[in-house]
């Protein structure tokens, strides 16, 4: 009887050990993929059991949580959401998130081991946090100034701090509010079909999602690729460039809007928006040249964040010598985003040096406490510090007496560079209207910002005042508000 008694305890051992081994495979294991597993609900449901941080600019949260009192608790909300929507993102029950809330979704979510007083004791336990907060760089009056200025139309508006990279204002036009996207149900799926089958696709990041050629403004790249490679030794001498210009290889000419631009200089060039002669100095430059050139500035760059992705702009590194020509003008396969022509706006304003761009200023905990805070890197050097002073120069005259004069700024040193890229079949479309610029206040010893502006339904005509007329007088009011803040910050 003991015998039959001893087989039976042995045999619940073995049954036990056999269910703590499962039990360990189970949360050891397995946890990750069931986790992960979609009919996992619980997961869900602690996702939203407690409000998310919130997303600050300027001091204040732009973001909030409601209590829905579902399952789902925590619903998202936001304040002035299509204001900010470009920078934030939407952080959706049925559509999961984006932007700056799927980049911090960690710290805002509380699940960044960080957050936790005693971080290596949380990671192993897999605890929660309250959500942690994201500061921005943006400064609101910029960032409302660029909204109105775009006023509805197609286009996007990045100001850059040159110095730093601090990304002071990102506006995607037109835009959505995320709030509507938040919860579950018929409504959300609803807004969701509505927003995703708009013409005017709203919720396109056009500032950091969206290429354009950039057309002339891109010439202020090919400046600094002749100026670096010796292409061009004295701004002010003709380049032998003829009119009428025939493309290499070809017998297309290729036009200028502007006049007297047969054998101009490069400063009359950049003055006045010069077609061939920019042209011509990129093929002087060579393929090769013009790619190192470009890449220097961010071009076929495929890993940049701020911290969300961004489009990759594109130079093409095999082409022949017309479509080098065209490449160089802005034209052909070349794209940019708003941000990369803000970037190269900078780095004309920043010596050469283009600071890494970044849209968090510092993450917190809930109580304020600093997790983690964003120092200034470095990107790249794109030009030699003594190309970047004489454009500085040649951008300046372009705003002084030149296409970019309605930019000008009363008390301020202002450069800048219009630009209209054609596009459609036979470059039939109404035109993309471009400005890039920076600016200086009278009493500041560097440049306080650098703008890139797009308008994608310019009412112009092809040329480049189009983006004299259209994109330019929304980059002076960005410009005016950074001046007035930075002389604010001063006092």
């Amino acid at each position: 009887m003991i015998r039959y008694i001893r087989r039976a305890a042995a045999l619940c051992l073995l049954l036990l050990a056999a269910l703590l081994v499962n039990a360990g495979r189970v949360m050891v294991v397995e946890a990750g993929s069931l986790d992960d597993n979609p009919a996992n609900r619980r997961i869900a449901i602690s996702r939203y059991e407690q409000p998310r941080g919130a997303i600050v600019v300027d001091g204040k949260p732009v973001t909030g949580s409601r209590d829905s009192r579902q399952q789902l608790r925590w619903e998202r909300t936001y304040r002035q959401g299509p204001l900010y929507a470009p920078l934030t993102g939407h952080a959706s029950q049925t559509y999961g998130t984006t932007l700056v809330e799927n980049a911090e979704d960690a710290v805002l979510a509380g699940t960044e081991p960080m957050l936790a007083p005693l971080p290596l004791l949380n990671g192993l336990t897999r605890g929660r946090e309250p959500g942690g907060d994201v500061v921005t760089t943006i400064r609101a009056p910029m960032q409302e100034t660029a909204f109105r200025g775009l006023d509805g139309k197609r286009g996007a508006v990045v100001a850059v701090e040159p110095a730093t990279g601090r990304i002071l204002a990102l506006v995607s036009s037109p835009s959505y509010d995320p709030g509507v996207l938040s919860g579950t149900g018929p409504g959300v799926e609803e807004a969701w079909k509505r927003l995703g089958s708009a013409p005017d696709r709203p919720m396109l990041n056009r500032a950091l999602r969206q290429t354009y050629p950039p057309g002339s403004t891109f010439k202020i790249v090919t400046a600094a690729a002749a100026l670096d490679a010796g292409a061009v030794r004295d701004v002010d001498a003709p380049t032998d460039t003829p009119e009428p210009f025939v493309l290499p290889g070809t017998r297309q000419v290729l036009p200028n809007e502007a006049k007297g631009c047969g054998d101009a200089s490069l400063a009359y060039a950049l003055q006045w928006s010069c077609n061939t002669v920019m042209a011509g100095l990129g093929v002087e430059v060579g393929l090769t040249g013009m790619v190192d050139a470009v890449e220097r500035f961010g071009f076929n760059d495929t890993a940049l964040r701020v911290p969300s992705w961004v489009a990759k702009s594109n130079f093409d590194r095999e082409m022949g010598p017309d479509q080098l020509a065209l490449s160089s003008i802005g034209q052909f396969d070349t794209t940019a985003t708003p941000l990369q022509m803000a970037m190269v706006a900078a780095a004309v304003a920043n010596n050469g040096e283009i600071a890494r761009p970044h849209l968090v200023d510092r993450t917190t905990t809930s109580g304020g406490a600093t997790v983690e805070r964003t120092a200034r890197r470095a990107y790249r050097q794109a030009m030699n510090p003594s190309t970047a002073l004489r454009l500085q120069e040649l951008m300046v005259r372009a705003v002084e007496d030149g296409t970019g004069a309605n930019a000008a700024i009363p008390g301020a040193r202002v450069g800048g560079k219009t630009g209209t890229a054609q596009h459609g079949f036979g470059n039939t479309g109404t035109p993309y209207a471009w400005f890039i610029a920076w600016a200086q206040g009278e009493d500041s010893a560097r440049p306080a910002v650098a703008v890139a502006v797009v308008v994608e339904d310019a009412e112009a005509s092809r040329t480049d005042i189009s983006g004299g007329g259209s994109a330019a007088p929304v980059a002076k009011a960005v410009m005016e508000e950074a001046l007035r803040l930075e002389a604010e910050g001063r006092r």
